[in-house]
């Protein structure tokens, strides 16, 4: 059996139930979704925590995991670019009694879990002293700001997620705050 510092061991554990409700709440987002993309979306990223989740059964298990290589999430192949910038953004009010999620807040679900999950991660692997377990906490932070940026590259793309642009003179005066360094002799 191995032998694991009680705060790494707990926090793979809390990454493992994470993962668990991920996977049965990401079943649900499918069957909700109304749009192909999204769904067939959902699913992958279903698959790739499913993945992740049993990484971690295995490796707490010390069945040989190998968790130097960080998993890779295909991104949404788009021939459109990002859009940057606002065009009259709209929010519908909010249903307080919803037999079905929306496709966008499916999608902003998604996102805001992805990005905490993102965060959570590295947080988790700064408090590891076992470097398996650390690596496979940074492995799922990474997958999961994958997972959070093909998350908002589709909800850009549908509208439901517009970033606003600061002026452009705006910009510029606070690039030109800055000062080249100097040559160090």
């Amino acid at each position: 059996m191995q032998r694991f510092a009680a705060h790494e061991f707990l926090e793979a554990q809390e990454a493992l139930r994470s993962k668990h409700a991920e996977i049965e709440m990401h079943g649900l987002f499918a069957e909700m979704a109304q749009d192909p993309q999204l769904k067939n979306m959902v699913l992958n990223h279903q698959r790739q925590i499913m993945n992740a989740y049993q990484q971690g059964i295995n490796l707490l298990m010390g069945k040989g995991v190998n968790v130097a290589a960080t998993p890779q999430l295909a991104q949404i192949r788009t021939t459109e670019p990002a859009t940057v910038g606002l065009n009259q953004p709209q929010m519908m009010a909010p249903n307080p009694h919803p037999t079905r999620l929306s496709d966008m807040t499916i999608a902003t679900i998604m996102l805001n879990w992805h990005k905490a999950g993102s965060a959570i991660g590295m947080l988790w692997a700064s408090e590891c002293v076992d470097p398996q377990i650390r690596q496979y906490h940074v492995n799922g932070a990474n997958l999961c700001q994958q997972m959070a940026y093909e998350t908002w590259q589709y909800m850009n793309m549908r509208g439901f997620y517009q970033t606003p642009q600061l002026a452009d003179h705006t910009m510029n005066t606070m690039i030109n705050a800055y000062q080249q360094q100097p040559a160090m002799a």
